[in-house]
């Protein structure tokens, strides 16, 4: 059995090599300078030495971290002011949102209780006309708008309707029956 040679494997042997061989150079370099600070011995501090003090910060520096401590301060204040001045805003949005519903919903009931009643008037009204005499009915729808006696003559029975159109001249019933025609000539057919 022969072996190929394969210059690729070899080529990332050598490469991994190098890595290895160049970690180790610099692991050691940093060895010998830990050791040598280990054979230093501390100073050890006798009972006649001052401690070390950090020394005061120039004046300027202070001077500027206290003004800029101040001003963080005055920020944080006013951002709480704002938070406070905007919580107040929302409650104030959220009750006056609370009393719109409850003005849009006794709105929306009395315009309901309006409507059942200028219904309920319809109703009556064109109850009244499909019992009056056909002759005595059309007389009052002839003194009447067209697209007007078209609403009453819209909600009648159909027998009582024809009675009424018929007693009518014949261009006032016509406009009537345009009108009725033309209700909902422009509704969607889909």
């Amino acid at each position: 059995m022969t072996r190929r040679f394969k210059p690729g494997r070899n080529a990332l042997i050598i490469v991994s090599l190098l890595f290895l061989a160049s970690g180790a150079l610099r692991l050691g370099s940093g060895v010998g300078q830990a050791l040598a600070s280990q054979t230093e011995t501390p100073l050890e501090m006798t009972g006649d030495e001052t401690p070390l003090v950090c020394p005061e910060p120039p004046a300027a520096l202070a001077a500027a971290l206290l003004a800029r401590e101040e001003k963080v301060v005055a920020d944080e204040v006013a951002l709480a002011e704002r938070l406070a001045a905007l919580a107040l805003a929302e409650a104030a949005i959220d009750k006056r949102l609370v009393e719109l519903q409850a003005a849009e919903d006794a709105l929306a009931a009395t315009l309901a209780i309006a409507d059942q009643a200028a219904e309920q008037d319809l109703a009556r009204l064109t109850s009244v006309y499909e019992t009056m005499k056909p002759k005595d009915a059309a007389a009052l729808f002839e003194t009447m708008a067209p697209a007007f006696a078209a609403g009453f003559v819209g909600r009648m029975q159909p027998q009582a309707a024809a009675a009424i159109l018929a007693g009518l001249p014949p261009e006032t019933a016509y406009q009537i029956s345009l009108v009725l025609a033309g209700r909902n000539a422009e509704a969607p057919t889909e």
